[in-house]
């Protein structure tokens, strides 16, 4: 099949209420994302904490948000609680670092539309806002591989048991030994 330019057409218009709100605390990805999306039609306004994020929320709920779960002064999941209350019909994409599945699901709970993990572009970014619950998005780009996922699952329950290791191999039912060759490697790619 290929890349045909089917999906561009296949997009939903992003509707009469363009306003996204962009919560990202790297300052050179938020200009860079915010500029893409004004490409492609949408009226940002951009806040990099969280903070700025939630008084944005508050006085002017957007149609569509992008909010990045670490920020320098708290947890993006706190911008999108408030999203919610002020606006249930918002579209929320969360982006998380690598790996993050546990706040991706946290965030979903919370009523995010969607996650990413970074670094998404604004292609990504666009089709996860747009899409309609039935349709899947397209597949990312470069996803993690299932070697990075299980390393990821892995360090995440090695953290939550204190960095025991005898603990971690008894929850993830392994043998100690091969914990310990996988936590001394650095993480696949």
């Amino acid at each position: 099949m290929g890349h045909t330019h089917m999906v561009d057409n296949a997009l939903p218009e992003i509707g009469p209420d363009k306003s996204l709100l962009l919560v990202d605390d790297d300052e050179p990805f938020l200009r860079q994302l915010a500029k893409a999306m004004e490409k492609r039609g949408f009226e940002v306004e951009t806040a990099s904490s969280v903070v700025a994020g939630q008084a944005i929320a508050t006085a002017r709920p957007p149609a569509y948000a992008v909010v990045d779960l670490r920020l320098g002064d708290g947890n993006g999941l706190d911008v999108v609680e408030v999203l919610r209350e002020k606006r249930a019909d918002s579209r929320v994409v969360v982006l998380t670092g690598y790996g993050a599945i546990a706040t991706a699901v946290a965030a979903v709970k919370i009523g995010a539309t969607d996650y990413l993990s970074k670094p998404a572009d604004a292609t990504d970014v666009m089709n996860a806002l747009l899409s309609s619950g039935d349709e899947l998005p397209p597949p990312p780009e470069n996803p993690m591989s299932a070697d990075r996922v299980r390393w990821e699952h892995i360090q995440r329950v090695y953290e939550l048991c204190d960095r025991n290791v005898s603990e971690t191999a008894r929850r993830l039912n392994m043998h100690r030994r091969t914990l310990q060759r996988i936590l001394a490697k650095r993480s696949p790619r």
